[in-house]
C-alpha cells in the first residue's frame, strides 16, 4: 500500500497544474488565446453540463403539469437563421480552403498572421459558437414535450459536440481537422431546411417524404470523415498534429454507430413491421399504416364495415368464401 506525504501530493498537484499551464499557455494557438470562452476548457464544458440538466431533468420537471408551448412562428424563425447561419460557415470553410486549394490527402495549419489564415481561425470559432446556437433544439423540444426527440443520441450529440471543437479552435484553428465542419454546416443547411418546412404545418409537410434520407446522409458524412481523418496512419506528408485527426475520427466513429443504431430503429423495424399488415388487391382490405385500422382505397368506415361482415359470414355460413364476395360486391355497390 502506497501512503502520500503532504508533500509529495503538493508535489503532484504542482507538476499537473504546471503541465496544465504549459499546454494551455504556450502550446495553443495565440491567436485564438484570449478570444471569448477560449482560455480554458471548463466554461464550455460547464455549458455543456447545464444543457444537458436541463434537457433531461430540470426542463420536464417544469413542463409536468403545463400544456405544451405552441412554438410553430418561433420554429420557422429559428430555424431559417440557423439554415442562414450554416450557409454562411460552409461559405467560410469553403473560401478558407476546401474549395480553394486545401488538399484532401494531408492539409497543414496555417499558423501565420495572414488574412486567410486569420479568416481560417475565425470561421472555425463560429463554428465552435454555432455547437451553443444548436442547443435551442432541444429546448424547443422539452417546451413543446416532445419527449421522443430527447433521445440519448440527440443529448450526446448535442452535448459534447462544443466541447469537442473547443480543442479544435484552441489548437489547430485550420488544416486537416476542419474536413469535418466543412461537411457538417453543408448537411446542416439541409437539415435546417427541412425543420423549417416541418414547422410551417401540413401543407408543407406532406411534401417531407425525406426525413429519413436526413439520418443517411448524416451517416455518410461520418463515413466520409473517418476516411479523411485516418488516412494519416499511412501517410502524413504534411505533419499535421496526428492526435487531432485520431480525435475527429474517433468522434466520427462513435456518432456513425449511435445515427446508424437510430436509422435500424426509427425506419427499418417499421418498415419490417408494415410488412407483415395484411393487404389486397382489387379494393379489398389493407390495414393502414398510419392508425392501424383497416382501410379500402382510403375508406376505412367502409373498409371496417366489410371486416365486420366477413367476420358474421365466415360464422354462420359453410361457404364463407363465396359469401365473403357477396357482400364485398353488394358493399361496393352501396358504397
Amino acid at each position: 500500500m502506497i501512503w502520500w506525504s503532504n508533500r509529495d501530493l503538493k508535489t503532484i498537484i504542482t507538476y499537473i497544474y504546471d503541465g496544465w499551464r504549459d499546454l494551455m499557455d504556450n502550446k495553443s494557438d495565440p491567436r485564438t488565446r484570449d478570444w471569448f470562452l477560449m482560455s480554458s476548457p471548463f466554461p464550455t464544458i460547464a455549458i455543456s453540463i447545464t444543457y444537458a440538466y436541463i434537457v433531461k431533468i430540470l426542463g420536464p420537471k417544469l413542463m409536468e403539469n403545463r400544456k405544451p408551448f405552441e412554438l410553430r412562428k418561433v420554429l420557422i424563425v429559428y430555424n431559417f437563421f440557423q439554415v442562414l447561419f450554416s450557409m454562411f460557415l460552409f461559405y467560410e470553410a469553403s473560401i478558407g480552403g476546401w474549395l480553394n486549394g486545401y488538399s484532401l490527402s494531408c492539409e497543414p495549419v496555417d499558423y501565420s498572421n495572414s488574412p486567410s489564415a486569420i479568416r481560417t481561425a475565425r470561421g472555425c470559432w463560429w463554428y465552435f459558437f454555432s455547437k451553443f446556437t444548436e442547443f435551442f433544439d432541444t429546448f424547443f423540444f422539452v417546451m413543446r414535450k416532445r419527449w421522443d426527440q430527447v433521445s440519448t443520441l440527440h443529448v450526446i450529440h448535442h452535448g459534447i459536440m462544443p466541447v469537442s471543437v473547443w480543442w479544435g479552435v484552441k489548437f489547430t484553428p485550420g488544416g486537416h481537422s476542419t474536413f469535418f465542419g466543412f461537411l457538417n454546416t453543408f448537411v446542416h443547411i439541409i437539415m435546417y431546411t427541412y425543420y423549417m418546412l416541418a414547422a410551417m404545418g401540413p401543407k408543407v409537410q406532406k411534401y417531407l417524404w425525406w426525413k429519413k434520407y436526413l439520418t443517411v446522409l448524416q451517416m455518410i458524412q461520418f463515413v466520409l470523415v473517418m476516411i479523411h481523418s485516418f488516412q494519416l496512419f499511412f501517410r502524413n506528408d504534411c505533419n499535421y498534429p496526428i492526435g487531432f485527426a485520431y480525435f475527429i475520427g474517433a468522434h466520427a466513429v462513435m456518432f456513425y454507430f449511435l445515427f446508424s443504431d437510430f436509422y435500424k430503429k426509427s425506419y427499418l423495424k417499421r418498415d419490417k413491421g408494415k410488412s407483415h399488415n395484411k393487404s389486397y388487391t382489387n379494393g379489398a382490405i389493407k390495414t393502414s399504416t398510419a392508425n392501424g385500422k383497416p382501410e379500402i382505397n382510403g375508406n376505412t368506415k367502409f373498409a371496417e364495415s366489410i371486416a365486420k361482415l366477413e367476420d358474421y359470414a365466415k360464422s354462420t355460413s359453410p361457404t364463407a368464401e363465396t359469401t365473403r364476395q357477396r357482400i364485398i360486391a353488394a358493399a361496393a355497390g352501396n358504397n
